[in-house]
């Protein structure tokens, strides 16, 4: 939906399914209602998640007709698209399998000049459509030694993706961009390895790779990336590595570097008691989210500032009781809308800072809820998908005053 502080919408990786027919199903079952709610006078925008066995379903001309006919019929548009999760995001197991393919290999690169074909085909003119990826790869499948190697490709394998992106936007005036979302334990596991990874691998690299290729010079060589590469400032997992909102936002701004979208979600966190009676009420609230479909990486800091990083939740409970660690902040996309989870709290003061700055100074156009755990939350939590959806928009709408 347009607002005034830009498009506001969900990510339908809410919604469970695989194949294109599963996905337009969902989108036809709750999209309808949920426009009605909140926008029933003005278009509706979506977020569109789809997996590689939906994208190339969807690109046949027949599925794209009818899909185009279904939005204008029902007042709706696509302004972006995620395209992190590339295979089976819902009833599997999905872990660090949420990475694969990586940025090294050739079918992370086809899948997202596929979307981005796609977006080009969906889009409203005069209208930029962002798709977020992940963060280059998933860091522990890689050793120290290797990760030369492993940027050296990926940024390869981006740069690919940028050089259609040129295309697209030269045969149809619109711009797409790829942005790219940093998790704790990717390869960028925050902003401020985006920023190093933008400022000493993407801009001399791609200067040298596009000034070549379009015989142009450096400047708009460089005005090309930071046009189509840009950050997806995902609220919860920036919370969860204790991100300074404010100061990753203005280095942004300083380096030059758009801000593709904001995914408007929530983390787990908690103070954590020195006394072992007083903790263990927060290590038994925070098994209750120990579930087996996703990483739930959990960060704690300790009482020097320094932080313990556990790659998922079963590491982090087995080391329950460090005594000098007084917070733990796990990464489990909670409901923006609650605050209070009995003796856990959400981040969702991060969300409010990070709205506020957007109301005062807008750094992008592109605001996305992203929920995507309803169906392993726990049950006392677990409430109707479009009733939450309409419900976690409505918030977000009330802290943007609109």
């Amino acid at each position: 939906m347009i607002t005034s502080q830009g498009h506001l919408t969900y990510c339908s990786n809410i919604h469970a399914g695989e194949t294109w027919e599963e996905h337009f199903l969902m989108l036809q079952e709750h999209v309808p209602a949920i426009k009605k709610e909140l926008s029933p006078t003005k278009p509706f925008g979506i977020g569109l998640r789809l997996s590689d066995t939906a994208s190339r379903e969807l690109v046949k001309p027949a599925n794209l007709d009818i899909f185009r006919q279904w939005l204008t019929e029902n007042d709706c548009y696509v302004f972006t698209m995620n395209g992190f999760p590339y295979g089976g995001f819902h009833r599997t197991i999905v872990k660090d399998k949420v990475h694969a393919p990586d940025w090294t290999t050739t079918e992370r690169t086809q899948y997202t000049i596929r979307l981005a074909q796609l977006l080009s085909e969906l889009l409203p003119q005069h209208m930029d459509g962002g798709i977020s990826t992940s963060p280059l790869t998933y860091r522990y499948w890689h050793t120290t030694g290797e990760l030369p190697g492993i940027f050296e490709t990926a940024t390869r394998n981006l740069l690919q993706v940028t050089d259609q992106l040129i295309q697209i936007k030269q045969a149809t005036g619109k711009v797409i961009h790829i942005d790219i979302e940093p998790e704790p334990d990717g390869l960028l596991g925050d902003g401020k390895e985006f920023l190093d990874w933008y400022m000493s691998w993407l801009l001399p690299k791609g200067i040298a790779y596009l000034s070549k290729l379009y015989s142009i010079s450096g400047q708009m060589a460089e005005d090309h990336i930071k046009e189509h590469i840009r950050l997806c400032y995902d609220v919860c997992h920036f919370a969860v590595s204790y991100e300074d909102h404010a100061w990753m936002i203005n280095r942004l701004k300083e380096s030059g570097i758009q801000t593709g979208k904001i995914q408007i979600s929530a983390a787990l966190k908690a103070d954590m008691a020195t006394d072992p009676a007083k903790r263990s009420p927060v290590v038994e609230a925070f098994s209750q989210f120990n579930e087996s479909t996703y990483l739930h990486q959990v960060v704690a800091q300790t009482n020097t500032g320094d932080l313990i990083r556990y790659k998922d939740m079963p590491e982090a409970l087995q080391d329950a009781y460090v005594p000098s660690v007084t917070e733990w902040r796990a990464h489990f996309h909670v409901p923006v809308f609650i605050y209070e989870f009995g003796v856990l709290q959400s981040t969702q003061k991060d969300i409010e800072k990070v709205l506020q700055i957007q109301k005062a100074t807008p750094f992008t156009r592109h605001l996305e809820v992203e929920t995507y755990t309803w169906e392993v939350l726990p049950e006392a939590i677990r409430l109707p998908q479009t009733k939450s959806i309409i419900r976690e928009m409505k918030w977000v709408l009330e802290q943007l005053g609109i």
